[in-house]
């Protein structure tokens, strides 16, 4: 496939804005649809050739800093030319990094406090934004970059609560209505391996869907001892998973891939859920330690979810989804 660089993401960003016995090899006897027509992105091994795009990125933590590597490492002619966060430090810690890469951001392209985004925005220079703080933030930081017009590529989760959610979507439409691409962080959208099996679940491989299970167990996450001289605020920020008003809980940051490939497959939104949760080992910041949540989905439909945070348990990540005549863990595999 031939593509240029504005159709490539263009293509990308209407998948990613779009608010995811023996086995069997993925085969079929059918036709299969192609990528477009099931609003797919292309699957390429790298940014196709083009103009150079100049990047800023805002939150340059080790998710932020991993997402600028991504992408300047996805093809020829991309650079990361700002970045802002409100900790000096973190910014001194990104450009050491970029510098070891032969890629030096200049001093006065460096952003620190909690208006460094708005700096950063304004430049000229730059044409996509990378959006990496913690999530809490993320809605006025879309906001700033859509009137600034630039493209955008945002971590998930977007957004925290219902407020930071009506504010994206109408920015999205902000967006969408003056050109803009934008492309979020619910990466399973863009994996071939999940858009393979996506392709042939709607193809008939496994029938008509009657359930599905979504869950993300894992181990109790980071933190970090209050050191002398942090304030109350810097003390979250710099633990933002572990904060709800920052992270939205671990069901949002990250059981919301599992969630979104649900509900991708499902080709819907539930329509009702009710579930609970629970704090009981946890000795940090306000998260609950575990969720279990049905989704229903209508005409008998429902999925199970679950996630957990707790040290010493068995853990695991994935989805499965059943159907009249089989079953797919999504990713790879239909039986």
């Amino acid at each position: 496939m031939n593509i240029d660089r504005r159709r490539f993401i263009g293509k990308t960003a209407a998948a990613g804005i779009a608010v995811a016995g023996a086995a069997a090899f993925l085969n079929s006897c059918k036709r299969q649809p192609d990528n477009e027509s099931l609003g797919l992105p292309p699957v390429l091994k790298g940014a196709p050739k083009g103009k150079k795009l100049r990047a800023g990125l805002v939150g340059t933590g080790a998710r932020g800093t991993g997402a600028a590597i991504n992408f300047i490492s996805a093809g020829p002619d991309l650079e990361i030319i700002a970045l802002a966060d409100v900790f000096q430090d973190k910014i001194d810690a990104c450009r050491e990094r970029f510098a070891s890469f032969n890629l030096p951001i200049p001093e006065e392209n460096c952003f620190t406090g909690f208006d460094g985004y708005k700096k950063l925005m304004a430049l000229p220079d730059v044409d996509v934004v990378l959006l990496a703080t913690p999530p809490q933030f993320r809605p006025d930081h879309f906001l700033e970059a859509v009137m600034n017009n630039k493209h955008v590529f945002m971590e998930k989760p977007v957004a925290v609560d219902p407020v930071g959610i009506r504010s994206i979507i109408t920015s999205g439409k902000k967006a969408e209505a003056i050109g803009l691409n934008v492309v979020t962080g619910t990466q399973r959208r863009h994996q071939e391996d999940y858009i393979e099996t996506y392709k042939q679940v709607r193809n008939g491989a496994i029938g008509i869907i009657t359930s599905a299970k979504a869950y993300w167990n894992q181990d109790h996450v980071w933190f970090r001892e209050r050191e002398k001289g942090w304030n109350d605020m810097e003390y979250m920020i710099r633990n933002w998973n572990n904060f709800c008003w920052l992270c939205g809980d671990h069901i949002l940051d990250t059981h919301v891939h599992n969630i979104d490939v649900i509900n991708w497959f499902m080709g819907k939104y539930p329509e009702n859920a009710i579930g609970y949760g629970g704090r009981h080992r946890r000795v940090t910041g306000d998260q609950y330690d575990f969720f279990s949540i049905d989704f229903y989905y209508g005409q008998g439909v429902s999925s199970h979810s679950m996630c957990r945070q707790i040290d010493s348990c068995a853990n695991g990540t994935g989805e499965l989804i059943m159907g009249t005549e089989g079953y797919t863990n999504c990713a790879n595999t239909i039986w």
